[in-house]
């Protein structure tokens, strides 16, 4: 008999769960709508049909009519937050992606989802279904017998996770699934605002199910308990019957099991791709509809953007951009010329063209995705919309530099203005070939980052929203990905053109689209004086790079082995055994089970023992073995992450390690790099630093030079807040740490205690994050009376900063957006979000927005001045880091002096502050002697 396989999938939970998962990172079109919820809801749709190709499917959702519970109980679910609004927006494209897929959707006034799924699965069970049940919700596990299961979707690197009795008797500590009813029932849920037994949690819940079968027999038998237990289930018996009433799920809800109904059906390909299109899921549609999936656009597609400075709350996700951009439906059917410029006479006349120009757009294309390993194919060029010249470049060295010498002059010319996507790239690669591209400059990625920071900003997405087009993607060209790909050397010099006179086409009719968005979004400014700037300067920072030890890391690689082959004896010792110390669940085990140390957390949602860092902190204050292993974990991860991947990102040719800056990842304007990544190099710990000595001076006539700024986010704080009591700090050049304890604690400036300073410190930083109590009280292990205490004093003293973050918040909620000193916006779409959850943490970012902003904008213009001045005065020395509030140099000795005089001139000067700006300088032949 063929196996028939349900499937019903508890819609809210998975939507939820999707949203929050993906909230840091949202995900919007360029509509403007936020498609997360969406997007992850559909994501597991789809992964669960491919994977598990079921023969029958459901989607269950709730209805905002009451329930039988409600009307049981008036306060159940009452402590729910406000539905997220783009959860609300969401629903409508959701329940239209099922309908496209052709699953039916099931629902019922007067009942919960998870009731309908209930009544389903043991209906289908009765006819002989094996039937999963898709949800991360604990409740099911009620249901879970021989042919019902929980099927818990991938969640954020964790595994799909399938349980049947087993499973859950093992979770819940019991021998019938039924009994986890009994368990939330005494435990009470403070979601769904099931109050369960006062007093009563998890551990104590199993017990009691364990020792009377039930709640019914133990509010029966009060008198086998003792003490406060026994008064606690006498006087709360109805409570604690309640609430198995509210936990338990209805299997009898008047829905029918319509077999045919749930059949899986083929999805309808064509109403998907409409679908897919509105939202923008280009990988989706791929995944769904095949290699044919291609954007669809209708006729005109209006480019949207955050005109009224982004969403206020529900009502204006983003407004609409008068202007409109025809565009085909499909680029392929787009009337375009793309020429080929293969000898000297086609060359020449392509170097007049472009040199009666005022502006013009260039592409290159290489065998590398990093521009210092990179080797040049060709390069594209394009001054008239729909019409591009393409310039193969052979493998012969001689012969490219031939070529290239008819395009230097152009490239070094200061009159024309030349037009890129991620422009830096291009000037890196080119660099290698003796051509020093030379601004004017506009690049596509840093006007769209600024327009839109919190979106991604690759050609293949700006096309498709802002043109209508599905650019050739470079997997269709390179073929498979892996060792197995090719270059872009190994493809035919047709596609080549094709491909690059593509990208540099669609590259100047961004640039006509997003010039004016600038201007709108008033970031003209920024985006001429600050992020195009900074470019060349990046560029000639990557170009130098820096010199690594590769001698000092081998060595201390091997130190390190012997550390963790050290710690590795004595955390055996101390457990009685060996074990992998690299498994969560081996390690639960050992620590909680075999040695009995307690429990303080709450287990993972698998049912497994939390052993992250949190959790082991808390435990190393009283025990050894915790210690041993978070010292394991750091000597595994410095040796591996840092000590022996260095030395693999040098580059051969230079025998130095390249790092690459990225301008347009960090919505805050704060840089980051990777390859290395920079931002994560060790500094709190001893070993940590450590490796911080690999990076060295390029020889005995250099040294490193090390400046950071001291404390520039809260004298950033300090300025915009007009604090008296922090401005006056300052300006004494006291330790604000200490002048803040002062204040905070009401004790003399030379009696503040260490502890004192320590908790003033966490303050300072926190506040700028908009920590709270609870939160303060983590970080300092502390009560959350005594956190509250503190922050009520430290507001009290410091009244303009409490102002200060006040009206951060009150500017977003009226205008959508909070902004740096310098003009730098940070849209916050959910400001004025009824959900708690979710209005708090875009509370969060209008705090800290324009602080790390502005630090950041601040240190981005002293690499500007710098970089000027470097070139004025013809300096062999040169910056070839920059991390968080530091800037690292390669000094040669004979300039140390000047140079240093420079630097810290052009750091202080940045930016002015009403107080003091204080930068720190340090030199020495590696990086952590300089620091």
């Amino acid at each position: 008999m063929h196996d028939k396989r349900l499937f019903l999938l508890d819609a809210f939970a998975l939507i939820y769960r999707a949203y929050f998962a993906l909230s840091k990172t949202p995900f919007y079109n360029s509509k403007g709508l936020n498609t997360t919820a969406i997007f992850g809801f559909t994501n597991t749709l789809v992964d669960l049909i491919q994977r598990e190709k079921p023969t029958h499917i459901a989607v269950c959702f709730d209805t905002m009519a009451p329930t039988k519970r409600s009307e049981d109980f008036s306060e159940y679910k009452a402590n729910r937050q406000e539905q997220p609004e783009d959860i609300s927006l969401s629903m409508p494209h959701i329940k239209r992606i099922i309908e496209a897929f052709k699953i039916p959707i099931v629902e019922l006034d007067g009942y919960e989802a998870d009731d309908v799924i209930g009544t389903l699965a043991k209906k289908g069970e009765a006819i002989g279904y094996k039937v999963y049940m898709v949800t991360p919700d604990k409740d099911f596990g009620q249901l879970v017998t021989g042919n019902i299961f929980m099927y818990k979707p991938a969640y954020q690197g964790r595994p799909i996770e399938i349980l049947g009795v087993e499973e859950i008797k093992k979770r819940w500590e019991i021998d019938d699934t039924k009994k986890v009813i009994d368990i939330l029932g005494l435990m009470g849920d403070s979601i769904d605002n099931i109050p369960g037994l006062p007093g009563v949690g998890e551990k104590t819940a199993k017990k009691l199910v364990n020792e009377f079968g039930s709640i019914e027999n133990l509010v029966d038998h009060p008198e086998q308990l003792k003490g406060k237990l026994q008064q606690t289930v006498i006087e709360n018996k109805e409570l604690a019957l309640l609430s198995k009433k509210l936990a338990t799920i209805d299997i009898n809800v008047p829905v029918n099991f319509e077999e045919e109904r749930l059949i899986m059906e083929q999805p309808d390909k064509e109403e998907l791709t409409r679908i897919f299109n509105d939202m923008e899921f280009r990988t989706l549609g791929k995944r769904i509809i095949g290699e044919n999936y291609s954007v669809i656009s209708e006729g005109k597609q209006k480019n949207l953007f955050s005109e009224e400075a982004a969403a206020v709350a529900t009502n204006i996700v983003s407004a609409t951009i008068k202007e409109t951009v025809t565009a085909e439906k499909n680029i392929s059917n787009t009337e375009h010329q793309y020429h080929i410029a293969d000898s000297k006479e086609k060359i020449l006349e392509l170097v007049h063209q472009l040199s009666q120009q005022k502006e013009f757009c260039f592409d290159t294309k290489s065998t590398q995705v990093d521009a210092n390993l990179g080797e040049l194919v060709g390069l594209s060029f394009c001054f008239r919309p729909n019409e591009a010249y393409y310039i193969p470049t052979p493998p012969d060295l001689n012969v490219t530099l031939e070529i290239l010498s008819h395009f230097k002059p152009l490239m070094e010319n200061e009159s024309i203005l030349k037009i890129g996507q991620n422009i830096k790239y291009d000037i890196l690669l080119l660099k290698w070939y003796n051509i020093e591209v030379k601004p004017p400059f506009f690049d596509t990625m840093l006007a769209h980052y600024l327009i839109e920071p919190d979106q991604r900003h690759t050609i293949d997405i700006l096309s498709e929203n802002y043109l209508g087009y599905a650019p050739i993607r470079i997997e269709e060209l390179l073929g498979r990905k892996g060792k197995n790909q090719g270059t872009m050397r190994d493809v035919e010099i047709d596609k080549v053109s094709e491909y690059a006179g593509e990208d540099s086409s669609l590259t100047l009719q961004l640039k006509n689209i997003f010039l004016p968005l600038l201007k709108k979004a008033e970031v003209e400014n920024l985006f001429n004086d600050v992020e195009v700037p900074l470019v060349p300067v990046l560029t000639e920072m990557e170009f130098q790079g820096v010199k690594i030890d590769k001698e000092f890391l081998d060595d201390y690689s091997k130190q390190l082995e012997k550390e963790i082959t050290q710690v590795e004896k004595e955390i055996y010792e101390l457990a009685g055994m060996q074990f992998n110390i690299a498994s969560p669940k081996q390690l639960g085990e050992v620590l909680f089970d075999k040695l009995q140390i307690p429990y303080i957390g709450k287990k993972t949602k698998s049912g497994q023992y939390s052993t992250d860092e949190d959790t082991l902190s808390k435990l190393a204050k009283e025990f050894e073995i915790p210690k041993k292993i978070q010292d394991h974990r750091e000597l595994s991860k410095l040796k591996s992450t840092y000590v022996d991947a260095l030395p693999l990102l040098i580059v051969p040719k230079t025998g130095r390690v390249h790092t690459c800056f990225n301008q347009a990842i960090a919505a805050t304007g704060r840089l980051s790099s990777n390859d290395p990544n920079l931002q994560n190099i060790p500094i709190r710990t001893e070993r940590g630093r450590e490796i911080r000595k690999a990076f060295i001076a390029r020889d005995d006539e250099h040294v490193l030079l090390s400046c950071d700024y001291s404390q520039i986010e809260l004298r950033i704080i300090a300025s915009l807040s007009d604090d008296e009591n922090m401005l006056d700090a300052f300006r004494k050049g006291l330790d604000i740490h200490s002048a803040t304890a002062s204040k905070v604690y009401n004790v003399e400036l030379g009696t503040v205690s260490s502890e004192m300073r320590r908790n003033a410190k966490a303050v300072n930083f926190g506040i700028a994050y908009g920590q709270s109590a609870f939160g303060l009280a983590q970080t300092l292990g502390i009560s959350r009376g005594e956190a509250k205490e503190i922050i009520d004093n430290y507001q009290k003293q410091f009244p303009g900063v409490s102002t200060l973050m006040a009206g951060n918040i009150e500017f977003a909620r009226s205008s959508g957006y909070v902004q740096t000193v310098l003009g730098r916006k940070r849209y916050l779409r959910d400001i004025n979000s009824a959900n708690f959850t979710v209005r708090g943490q875009a509370e969060r970012l209008a705090i800290n927005a324009p602080i790390q902003g502005s630090a950041a904008d601040m240190i981005k213009v002293a690499m500007i001045n710098i970089h000027h001045e470097f070139k004025k005065y013809k300096f062999k020395s040169k910056m070839t880091l920059q991390v968080h509030d530091e800037l690292v140099f390669d000094v040669y000795e004979p300039e140390l002096n000047e140079v240093t005089e420079i630097v810290v001139e052009k750091m202080k000067s940045a930016m002015p502050l009403k107080i003091p700006i204080e930068v720190g300088a340090g030199t020495g032949k590696n990086w952590l002697d300089a620091h």
